[in-house]
């Protein structure tokens, strides 16, 4: 049987760096590639667990730098690629579109080519497995029904835009060339080792220092929540078990307005912190909305739960709990990221 070598972009990022664990402690026998450029939300401190790993390997480009992928796809002799490599943040999205353009789109077409030229038309056990958002199909209302594989698309920032393009790219590869290819659209996720300019390490992070909660407009817009453990075990279960050529929905059945989950946070935290309950309350700040602020994502995950037999594992109040809990006790990690000290620890190994 064909080895299995598979690059993972992306993977010193939040979602990335569970999903290169996760492939790097379940198959011994796979080799994982790890192709991450290390811009600011790339953070090697992810991954000291798994860096000497004997099937691990990291390797610093930029998708965005056709020559150097295709040389990493000759070089490791690539046969599956799971790409997250992404530009993900809404707000800088508004402030530098062109950014988004370049990394998502951009950068997923020159993966898909690379891919398209390395397995020249053999794409026996290949695979390519894009990972995006829910985003893509914009904006629900209070009482409509959630989001499914089958929604139109119609997203509304330039994130969701880029998003939405390098989908229909990966899909273009699929029609034009026969390229096995699986998308998955996840919904918000949470957990450990999420860069804390997201809303809950952000939070955790104000409330344990007692600065400001900035909460968008009145706090109404509700997110579907998936922990990310539980997104990496579906992306396992879809890339080895996904019909080629298929998009899953990832969700966790799991919505919250903003300020209902902001005010358990705090209830959370201020526990954990052995603060008097509600204490932190008085940090809440309401701050001008977004532009473009969708109202309401949700997910309809039946699909990967009926054919894959995935769902989430945790009851949200127990995921949530859980993710204070390491974010309390991983304070120098969290720390070296606001400050910006994090990178020195790759500069000296990969450069600037």
């Amino acid at each position: 049987m064909e080895a299995k070598n598979i690059l993972i972009t992306g993977g010193a990022g939040f979602i990335g760096s569970h999903v290169a664990r996760f492939f790097v402690n379940k198959y011994p026998n796979y080799n994982i590639i790890n192709l991450d450029l290390l811009t600011y939300a790339g953070n090697l401190l992810n991954l000291k667990d798994i860096e000497d790993k004997p099937n691990y390997t990291f390797v610093k480009k930029d998708i965005c730098d056709f020559e150097s992928i295709k040389n990493v796809f000759k070089s490791y002799n690539i046969n599956g690629v799971i790409h997250l490599a992404a530009e993900s943040h809404v707000d800088r999205s508004i402030t530098d579109p062109f950014s988004f353009a370049k990394t998502n789109v951009m950068g997923t077409l020159n993966l898909l080519q690379a891919a398209r030229e390395h397995w020249n038309g053999d794409f026996t056990n290949k695979m390519f497995y894009h990972v995006s958002t829910d985003e893509v199909y914009g904006e629900l209302k209070f009482n409509d029904a959630p989001f499914t594989e089958e929604t139109s698309y119609d997203p509304h920032s330039p994130y969701s835009a880029s998003k939405a393009s390098s989908d229909h790219f990966v899909r273009a590869y699929r029609d034009t060339y026969g390229m096995p290819i699986l998308i998955s659209n996840c919904s918000n996720n949470y957990g450990s080792f999420q860069f804390p300019e997201k809303l809950i390490p952000l939070f955790i992070n104000n409330i344990r220092n007692n600065k400001p909660l900035p909460v968008y407009g009145k706090g109404e817009n509700i997110r579907d929540w998936l922990y990310v453990e539980d997104h990496a075990r579906a992306i396992d279960i879809i890339y080895h078990k996904g019909r080629k050529g298929e998009t899953y929905n990832i969700g966790g059945f799991n919505e919250w307005k903003n300020i209902d989950l902001i005010h358990l946070l705090v209830k959370v935290c201020d526990r954990l912190l052995g603060r008097a309950e509600g204490e932190s309350q008085k940090l809440i700040t309401y701050v001008t909305d977004r532009a473009g602020h969708d109202l309401r994502y949700a997910i309809d995950a039946e699909k990967i739960k009926n054919e894959l037999g995935w769902e989430p594992s945790l009851q949200f109040e127990h995921g949530l709990e859980k993710t204070v809990q390491w974010y309390l006790d991983n304070q120098d990690w969290l720390d070296l990221v606001t400050s910006g000290e994090y990178r020195t620890y790759y500069l000296k190994m990969y450069g600037s």
